[in-house]
């Protein structure tokens, strides 16, 4: 049983009481020369060496007032409002913020449905100049594929996108259209009973 109601750390040098120190029963007063935070510091530092050995970094933990949390993936320090529930986590709520999630979802959509990541699509933005270039009007904010092949064709606006949709991607009925927009009416024409021929 240790002597005094207190004990100096030989890390730091100050003088703490006897709940400050972790146990170690190796000891002749069954506790550990340091105290609770120089080992704590000397844990994170080890840390830090080890994964910079790795060529991994570390992120500097940060002061983080009540009813926040720091994100892990942009380091940012949001309100608990801006975080998802994970009753499987310590405190409850999610390791990534609402905003990150997202990001990362859309990323992980864009991967699984047209096999393009952020980057790919990030680039054939760049090339329409951010805009639909059926429209050339709107942002083009939905990815438009082939339902047949599944090949990525653009970019596009959420109207030109739904009305592609609604033409089945069929190129002869999307001209009949434009021809009966220009005034062009297409009338069938009867080659027997009940039987029309559209002309070419």
């Amino acid at each position: 049983m240790p002597d005094s109601l207190d004990k100096q750390c030989t890390g730091c040098k100050r003088r703490f009481s006897l709940t400050s120190f972790a146990a170690d029963k190796n000891r002749r007063d069954g506790l550990q020369v340091r105290c609770r935070e120089c080992v704590a510091e000397c844990s994170a530092a080890r840390y830090r060496r080890r994964q910079a050995a790795l060529g991994k970094t570390v992120r500097e933990k940060r002061d983080v007032p009540p009813g926040h949390k720091q994100c892990r993936r942009c380091g940012e320090i949001k309100p608990h409002s801006e975080w998802h529930r994970n009753a499987t986590a310590s405190d409850g709520l999610s390791t990534r913020c609402k905003s990150c999630r997202a990001a990362e979802g859309r990323a992980g959509y864009s991967k699984r449905e047209y096999g393009i990541s952020e980057a790919d699509r990030d680039a054939m933005l760049k090339e329409q100049w951010g805009l639909c270039p059926i429209c050339l009007e709107s942002d083009a904010v939905h990815v438009d594929h082939d339902h047949a092949t599944g090949r990525v064709r653009g970019v596009l606006c959420f109207s030109c996108n739904a009305a592609l949709g609604q033409f089945k991607d069929r190129p002869d009925a999307l001209r009949r259209a434009a021809g009966y927009l220009e005034g062009n009416v297409w009338k069938p024409i009867l080659e027997a009973p009940g039987v029309y021929r559209l002309p070419s």
